[in-house]
Protein backbone atom coordinates (compact mmCIF):
# COMPACT_ATOMS: atom_id res chain seq x y z
CA UNK A 1 0.00 0.00 0.00
CA UNK A 2 1.46 3.43 -0.90
CA UNK A 3 2.38 5.61 2.07
CA UNK A 4 -0.28 8.23 1.34
CA UNK A 5 -2.95 5.54 0.98
CA UNK A 6 -1.86 4.02 4.29
CA UNK A 7 -2.12 7.39 6.00
CA UNK A 8 -5.57 8.00 4.55
CA UNK A 9 -6.73 4.57 5.66
CA UNK A 10 -5.47 5.17 9.19
CA UNK A 11 -7.17 8.57 9.29
CA UNK A 12 -10.49 7.08 8.15
CA UNK A 13 -10.19 4.21 10.63
CA UNK A 14 -9.39 6.60 13.48
CA UNK A 15 -12.37 8.82 12.66
CA UNK A 16 -14.66 5.79 12.49
CA UNK A 17 -13.41 4.48 15.83
CA UNK A 18 -13.88 7.88 17.46
CA UNK A 19 -17.41 8.16 16.09
CA UNK A 20 -18.16 4.75 17.64
CA UNK A 21 -16.81 5.95 20.99
CA UNK A 22 -13.52 3.99 21.03
CA UNK A 23 -10.65 5.94 22.60
CA UNK A 24 -7.68 5.93 20.22
CA UNK A 25 -4.10 6.79 21.18
CA UNK A 26 -2.93 8.85 18.21
CA UNK A 27 0.67 8.71 19.44
CA UNK A 28 0.59 4.94 18.93
CA UNK A 29 -0.75 5.43 15.41
CA UNK A 30 2.04 7.86 14.61
CA UNK A 31 4.64 5.47 15.99
CA UNK A 32 3.32 2.52 14.01
CA UNK A 33 3.19 4.57 10.82
CA UNK A 34 6.72 5.87 11.32
CA UNK A 35 8.08 2.38 11.98
CA UNK A 36 6.56 0.95 8.80
CA UNK A 37 4.78 3.55 6.67
CA UNK A 38 3.71 1.03 4.04
CA UNK A 39 2.03 -1.33 6.50
CA UNK A 40 -0.26 0.08 9.19
CA UNK A 41 0.34 -2.93 11.46
CA UNK A 42 -2.11 -4.76 13.61
CA UNK A 43 -5.37 -3.02 14.43
CA UNK A 44 -4.89 -4.23 17.99
CA UNK A 45 -1.63 -2.28 18.16
CA UNK A 46 -3.50 0.96 17.53
CA UNK A 47 -5.88 0.64 20.47
CA UNK A 48 -4.56 1.22 24.01
CA UNK A 49 -4.61 -2.01 25.97
CA UNK A 50 -6.94 -0.57 28.59
CA UNK A 51 -9.46 0.08 25.82
CA UNK A 52 -9.56 -3.52 24.53
CA UNK A 53 -12.48 -4.33 26.81
CA UNK A 54 -15.50 -2.10 27.37
CA UNK A 55 -15.50 -0.65 30.86
CA UNK A 56 -18.11 -1.40 33.47
CA UNK A 57 -20.32 -4.28 34.42
CA UNK A 58 -22.03 -6.47 31.80
CA UNK A 59 -25.17 -4.38 32.20
CA UNK A 60 -23.19 -1.21 31.53
CA UNK A 61 -21.48 -2.72 28.51
CA UNK A 62 -24.85 -3.63 27.03
CA UNK A 63 -25.91 -0.04 27.44
CA UNK A 64 -27.06 0.05 31.05
CA UNK A 65 -30.47 -1.00 29.83
CA UNK A 66 -31.70 -1.60 33.36
CA UNK A 67 -33.08 1.52 34.97
CA UNK A 68 -32.26 2.77 38.45
CA UNK A 69 -32.75 -0.31 40.63
CA UNK A 70 -34.23 1.72 43.48
CA UNK A 71 -36.93 3.31 41.33
CA UNK A 72 -39.43 1.89 38.89
CA UNK A 73 -39.59 3.16 35.30
CA UNK A 74 -42.97 4.74 36.07
CA UNK A 75 -41.46 6.62 39.01
CA UNK A 76 -38.58 7.90 36.89
CA UNK A 77 -40.96 9.03 34.14
CA UNK A 78 -43.09 10.80 36.75
CA UNK A 79 -39.98 12.59 38.01
CA UNK A 80 -39.11 13.65 34.46
CA UNK A 81 -42.65 14.87 33.93
CA UNK A 82 -42.54 16.94 37.13
CA UNK A 83 -39.17 18.47 36.25
CA UNK A 84 -40.37 19.32 32.75
CA UNK A 85 -43.60 20.89 33.99
CA UNK A 86 -41.69 23.06 36.47
CA UNK A 87 -39.58 24.65 33.73
CA UNK A 88 -41.00 28.07 32.88
CA UNK A 89 -38.78 28.68 29.87
CA UNK A 90 -36.22 26.98 27.64
CA UNK A 91 -33.16 27.81 29.81
CA UNK A 92 -34.94 26.36 32.84
CA UNK A 93 -35.91 23.27 30.85
CA UNK A 94 -32.33 22.79 29.67
CA UNK A 95 -31.16 22.98 33.29
CA UNK A 96 -33.83 20.46 34.33
CA UNK A 97 -32.71 17.99 31.67
CA UNK A 98 -29.08 18.36 32.68
CA UNK A 99 -30.04 17.72 36.32
CA UNK A 100 -32.12 14.62 35.56
CA UNK A 101 -30.36 11.42 36.67
CA UNK A 102 -33.01 8.91 35.65
CA UNK A 103 -31.57 7.81 32.31
CA UNK A 104 -29.22 4.80 32.49
CA UNK A 105 -27.32 6.22 29.52
CA UNK A 106 -26.19 9.40 31.24
CA UNK A 107 -23.37 7.91 33.33
CA UNK A 108 -21.60 6.67 30.20
CA UNK A 109 -21.74 9.96 28.30
CA UNK A 110 -19.46 12.97 28.24
CA UNK A 111 -22.24 15.49 27.70
CA UNK A 112 -25.99 15.87 27.86
CA UNK A 113 -26.93 16.94 24.32
CA UNK A 114 -30.08 19.03 24.38
CA UNK A 115 -30.48 21.72 21.75
CA UNK A 116 -28.93 24.24 19.41
CA UNK A 117 -30.13 27.00 17.14
CA UNK A 118 -32.65 29.77 17.55
CA UNK A 119 -35.12 29.47 20.45
CA UNK A 120 -38.78 29.94 19.46
CA UNK A 121 -37.90 29.63 15.78
CA UNK A 122 -40.68 28.79 13.31
CA UNK A 123 -39.01 25.49 12.37
CA UNK A 124 -37.97 22.83 14.87
CA UNK A 125 -35.82 19.88 13.78
CA UNK A 126 -36.02 16.86 16.09
CA UNK A 127 -33.52 14.07 15.51
CA UNK A 128 -32.80 10.72 17.09
CA UNK A 129 -30.00 11.53 19.51
CA UNK A 130 -26.31 12.33 19.82
CA UNK A 131 -23.45 10.53 18.14
CA UNK A 132 -19.79 10.62 19.03
CA UNK A 133 -19.04 14.21 18.05
CA UNK A 134 -22.26 15.45 19.59
CA UNK A 135 -21.40 13.71 22.85
CA UNK A 136 -18.03 15.45 22.88
CA UNK A 137 -19.34 18.94 22.05
CA UNK A 138 -22.72 18.85 23.81
CA UNK A 139 -24.52 20.09 20.68
CA UNK A 140 -26.87 18.18 18.35
CA UNK A 141 -26.10 17.61 14.67
CA UNK A 142 -22.48 18.78 14.56
CA UNK A 143 -20.88 15.75 12.90
CA UNK A 144 -20.94 14.89 9.21
CA UNK A 145 -24.69 14.28 9.34
CA UNK A 146 -25.14 17.67 10.99
CA UNK A 147 -23.08 19.36 8.31
CA UNK A 148 -25.31 17.79 5.67
CA UNK A 149 -28.38 18.91 7.61
CA UNK A 150 -27.05 22.48 7.54
CA UNK A 151 -26.71 22.31 3.76
CA UNK A 152 -30.17 20.83 3.39
CA UNK A 153 -31.74 23.57 5.48
CA UNK A 154 -29.80 26.27 3.66
CA UNK A 155 -31.29 25.07 0.37
CA UNK A 156 -34.65 26.49 1.48
CA UNK A 157 -33.27 29.49 3.41
CA UNK A 158 -33.29 27.85 6.83
CA UNK A 159 -30.42 28.24 9.26
CA UNK A 160 -29.98 27.27 12.90
CA UNK A 161 -28.52 30.73 13.57
CA UNK A 162 -31.63 32.61 12.47
CA UNK A 163 -34.83 30.59 12.04
CA UNK A 164 -34.34 26.94 13.08
CA UNK A 165 -34.20 25.21 16.46
CA UNK A 166 -32.62 21.75 16.71
CA UNK A 167 -33.08 19.08 19.36
CA UNK A 168 -33.51 15.30 19.75
CA UNK A 169 -35.89 12.73 21.22
CA UNK A 170 -32.99 11.37 23.31
CA UNK A 171 -30.34 13.45 25.07
CA UNK A 172 -27.66 10.85 25.83
CA UNK A 173 -25.65 8.81 23.36
CA UNK A 174 -26.35 5.07 23.44
CA UNK A 175 -23.24 2.84 23.37
CA UNK A 176 -22.00 2.13 19.87
CA UNK A 177 -24.54 4.57 18.45
CA UNK A 178 -27.27 1.96 18.66
CA UNK A 179 -30.86 3.18 18.44
CA UNK A 180 -32.32 4.33 21.77
CA UNK A 181 -34.71 1.82 23.27
CA UNK A 182 -38.35 2.45 24.12
CA UNK A 183 -37.72 2.88 27.85
CA UNK A 184 -34.89 5.34 27.18
CA UNK A 185 -37.10 7.38 24.88
CA UNK A 186 -39.93 7.31 27.42
CA UNK A 187 -37.70 8.94 30.05
CA UNK A 188 -36.92 11.83 27.68
CA UNK A 189 -40.44 12.24 26.32
CA UNK A 190 -41.76 14.64 29.01
CA UNK A 191 -38.86 16.96 28.25
CA UNK A 192 -39.42 16.68 24.51
CA UNK A 193 -43.10 17.56 24.90
CA UNK A 194 -42.31 20.51 27.17
CA UNK A 195 -39.68 21.81 24.75
CA UNK A 196 -42.22 21.81 21.94
CA UNK A 197 -44.80 23.42 24.20
CA UNK A 198 -42.41 26.21 25.20
CA UNK A 199 -41.02 26.72 21.70
CA UNK A 200 -44.34 26.78 19.84
CA UNK A 201 -42.84 26.04 16.42
CA UNK A 202 -44.90 26.58 13.30
CA UNK A 203 -43.78 23.21 11.97
CA UNK A 204 -41.64 20.27 13.11
CA UNK A 205 -39.21 18.20 11.06
CA UNK A 206 -38.82 14.65 12.36
CA UNK A 207 -35.35 13.65 11.14
CA UNK A 208 -35.25 9.90 10.69
CA UNK A 209 -37.34 6.91 11.59
CA UNK A 210 -36.59 6.85 15.33
CA UNK A 211 -37.71 10.45 15.82
CA UNK A 212 -40.75 10.10 13.56
CA UNK A 213 -41.99 6.89 15.20
CA UNK A 214 -41.40 8.29 18.69
CA UNK A 215 -43.20 11.57 18.06
CA UNK A 216 -46.09 10.08 16.11
CA UNK A 217 -46.53 6.94 18.20
CA UNK A 218 -46.42 4.66 15.18
CA UNK A 219 -44.55 1.64 13.89
CA UNK A 220 -44.79 2.83 10.29
CA UNK A 221 -41.38 3.08 8.64
CA UNK A 222 -39.80 6.33 7.58
CA UNK A 223 -40.04 5.48 3.88
CA UNK A 224 -43.82 5.43 4.18
CA UNK A 225 -43.98 8.44 6.48
CA UNK A 226 -41.69 10.73 4.50
CA UNK A 227 -43.29 12.85 1.82
CA UNK A 228 -46.38 13.44 3.98
CA UNK A 229 -47.54 15.99 6.50
CA UNK A 230 -48.52 14.45 9.81
CA UNK A 231 -49.83 15.84 13.10
CA UNK A 232 -48.00 15.81 16.40
CA UNK A 233 -50.23 16.14 19.46
CA UNK A 234 -49.17 17.22 22.94
CA UNK A 235 -50.79 15.60 26.02
CA UNK A 236 -53.05 18.67 26.38
CA UNK A 237 -54.33 18.23 22.82
CA UNK A 238 -52.33 21.03 21.17
CA UNK A 239 -51.41 20.04 17.64
CA UNK A 240 -48.42 20.86 15.47
CA UNK A 241 -47.78 19.93 11.83
CA UNK A 242 -44.86 17.56 11.44
CA UNK A 243 -42.99 16.47 8.32
CA UNK A 244 -41.00 13.23 8.63
CA UNK A 245 -37.78 13.23 6.62
CA UNK A 246 -34.89 10.89 5.99
CA UNK A 247 -32.10 11.31 8.50
CA UNK A 248 -28.97 13.00 7.11
CA UNK A 249 -26.86 10.07 8.35
CA UNK A 250 -28.95 7.77 6.16
CA UNK A 251 -28.42 10.09 3.20
CA UNK A 252 -24.67 9.91 3.73
CA UNK A 253 -24.91 6.13 3.36
CA UNK A 254 -27.40 6.29 0.47
CA UNK A 255 -26.84 9.52 -1.47
CA UNK A 256 -29.12 8.20 -4.21
CA UNK A 257 -32.05 9.01 -1.91
CA UNK A 258 -31.19 12.71 -1.69
CA UNK A 259 -33.83 13.40 -4.34
CA UNK A 260 -36.45 12.17 -1.85
CA UNK A 261 -35.04 14.49 0.80
CA UNK A 262 -35.21 17.40 -1.65
CA UNK A 263 -38.88 16.73 -2.30
CA UNK A 264 -39.48 16.70 1.47
CA UNK A 265 -37.71 20.04 1.80
CA UNK A 266 -39.91 21.48 -0.95
CA UNK A 267 -42.96 20.18 0.92
CA UNK A 268 -41.71 21.91 4.07
CA UNK A 269 -41.12 25.13 2.16
CA UNK A 270 -44.61 25.01 0.64
CA UNK A 271 -46.19 24.45 4.07
CA UNK A 272 -44.34 27.43 5.51
CA UNK A 273 -45.49 29.60 2.61
CA UNK A 274 -49.07 28.47 3.13
CA UNK A 275 -48.78 29.50 6.77
CA UNK A 276 -47.45 32.90 5.74
CA UNK A 277 -44.10 32.27 7.44
CA UNK A 278 -41.37 34.36 5.86
CA UNK A 279 -37.98 32.66 5.82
Amino acid sequence: MPQNASALALKALTEWWEEMGVAVDTSVIRAVTAANPTRPGSIRDLVPQNQDRPKGTPDQVRGNRKTNKTKSPDTLIAEARALAASAADLPALKAAIEAFEGSPLKAQCDKTVICDGTPNAPVMVIGEGPGGQEDRTGLPFVGKAGQLLNRMLAAINLDRKTNTFITNVNYWRPPGNRNPEADELALCRPFVDRMIELSQPKIIIAAGGVAAKCLLGTNTGIMRLRGTKQTFTLPDGTEFPIIPMLHPAYLLRRPQDKSRAWRDLLLLQAELETMGVVI
